[in-house]
């Protein structure tokens, strides 16, 4: 198997090690923890982009695809990363954002100066200043469109104002994404994670009268076509690919992923992390709907399965708030908490994803003042909130539980000072936490989230049936548990977790009671599922 029964873990440069002291984590900071990443077991380290940037978006708005900027370090750190990683068995895997580029690449440049080549490869309109071309909203607030009184025109831009959309129908544009790629390969980069490569293909430009104008750019007309053409001209096919879908459909994913249509490996999907949010939206909050959680994670696995399309399973990553505060208990119950949503996915079928300090047990940092946010995204909403009349405590709390800068805190690797990620000042604070839940406090205690991290890889590799076996869902009714079995016609595995802060019952299909426990997080078995426990039944 190519990537079924690999693990990911997913590295965002700026949080993970500042090598320098400037405060800003880097390449050579990545290299110096080289080992710790290869004694987890992972196959790949996902990088999240290091491309030269304002850093409008932490680094999602790119201004050069083929060069390294200065404060990560140099083209031959990376060569030298790549080299290292390589030498341990672990590819690196780099973050191509090929929906937009940042308004300070050379080539929006060339187009603000009327080069009509360049001007082609992004989205303009002609307009008048107070008539946007379509009614569309940006992701990250406010519309969708910007107009450029030089020009006379507006340009699109579906997230922020400095991230301009490019012109996928363009063929132009097209040959320079695959050449991108084909330079990457050149270096030893083993495989691509697309960010949101499902909104490439735009279709109609009209008004939304039903929302925010996300219907006529999500999985668009062309971009199954645009796929296969940038994977099979580039020469990627064979290796890694992943592609973060936003707002997609399960059928859209099939198609991505089934290997038959040769496009993608395997598909990121969000629809599980929005069942805290009310009425649909991020930023009003309400407790976890657990028997929607439950009803997604069904529907996709079975979904995808059956059409024969393969998931990336994951909680966390640099978008979303961490999942031991969000879905479990970061005081009480932390240990079990973390180690049970650990299990939820790792015994899925699909292929996970770590994301930095997950495997510890990092928390949110709970942070209490807006001064202390950097995200662009919590910035512009704090902002959108106060407008709504929400209190200033209430838009606090409000940021400090739905921020992405939950997940970009600096990795925290010992109790010293600034949690070992820097001599200098971080360029974003530090968890108060950071003296218990470190990595150094984990690394030789057998018990710890950690180890329990380093058997769950562990296990995938040894035993075909959680990459390769099928899944069938049990107790779709049970507001409390997720529990699914893996089978292959040669083991049965029953996974059994209790989302809930409470004990309650334990229920066993036919033939369960007397199975060998392979896997949990309490030290002995009951006859109830205490708190967040989890058990994982072989047989």
């Amino acid at each position: 198997m190519r990537f079924e029964n690999k693990v990911v873990y997913q590295i965002y440069p700026k949080s993970f090690q500042d090598s320098n002291g400037d405060g800003w984590g880097d390449i050579n900071g990545i290299r110096s923890r080289i080992d710790y990443l290869a004694g987890l077991g992972v196959d790949y380290l996902w990088l999240t982009p290091f491309f030269p940037s304002p850093q409008r978006d932490n680094g999602y708005d790119v201004a050069d695809y083929r060069a390294v900027d200065p404060r990560f370090g140099t083209m031959a750190d990376l060569e030298a990363l790549i080299a290292e990683a390589e030498a341990r068995g672990i590819g690196l895997m780099f973050d191509m954002v090929f929906n937009h580029t940042s308004t300070a690449h050379e080539w929006f440049q060339k187009a603000l100066q009327g080069d009509a080549k360049y001007m082609d490869y992004y989205i303009f309109r002609d307009g008048t200043p107070d008539a946007p071309p379509t009614n569309w909203q940006s992701k990250f607030g406010g519309p969708a469109w910007e107009y450029v009184p030089a020009l006379g025109k507006w340009y699109l831009h579906l997230f922020d104002v400095t991230q301009a959309d490019l012109n996928w129908e363009n063929p132009a544009v097209r040959e320079e994404l695959k050449d991108i790629l084909r330079f990457w390969k050149a270096k030893g980069v083993k495989g691509f994670r697309f960010d949101v490569v499902n909104l490439i293909s735009k279709g109609e430009f009209v008004d939304d009268k039903e929302g925010d104008g996300r219907r006529f750019y999500t999985d668009g007309p062309h971009v199954h076509e645009y796929l296969k053409e940038l994977v099979h001209d580039s020469g990627i096919e064979g290796m890694v690919t992943v592609g973060e879908m936003s707002s997609t459909t399960i059928a859209n994913c099939i198609r991505y992923t089934n290997p038959h249509e040769h496009e993608l490996s395997m598909t990121f999907s969000f629809h599980h992390l929005k069942v805290d949010y009310k009425d649909g939206d991020k930023w009003s909050l309400m407790a976890p709907d657990i028997h929607a959680l439950k009803e997604i994670f069904a529907s996709w696995q079975e979904g995808m399965a059956r059409g024969g399309g393969w998931n990336a399973v994951f909680w966390c990553n640099h978008d979303q708030p961490r999942a031991v505060s969000r879905f479990g208990s970061d005081t009480t119950y932390w240990k079990e908490s973390a180690e049970m949503l650990a299990v939820a996915i790792h015994f899925m079928r699909g292929t996970p994803y770590i994301y930095q300090g997950e495997e510890l047990g990092m928390t949110n940092p709970h942070f209490t003042k807006i001064e202390q946010y950097r995200d662009v995204e919590s910035l512009n909403y704090y902002k959108i909130l106060r407008e709504q009349d929400k209190t200033e405590a209430e838009t606090l709390d409000i940021i400090a539980q739905r921020s992405r800068d939950d997940s970009r805190t600096p990795m925290q690797w010992d109790a010293s000072e600034n949690a070992g990620f820097t001599t200098g000042t971080p360029w974003i604070g530090i968890a108060d936490n950071y003296k218990a839940i470190n990595a150094a406090a984990q690394m030789d205690a057998p018990d710890s989230i950690r180890s329990f991290y380093k058997t769950l890889v562990a296990l995938r590799k040894k035993m075909p049936v959680i990459s390769a076996g099928k899944i069938e869902f049990l107790y779709p009714d049970n507001a409390d548990l997720l529990a699914y079995r893996r089978y292959d016609g040669e083991t049965e595995l029953l996974v059994l977790c209790n989302l809930r802060e409470r004990e309650i019952a334990k229920p066993l299909p036919v033939g369960w009671t007397d199975a060998e426990k392979l896997l949990g997080n309490y030290p002995d078995t009951a006859d109830t599922l205490r708190p967040y426990e989890c058990v994982v039944l072989k047989k």
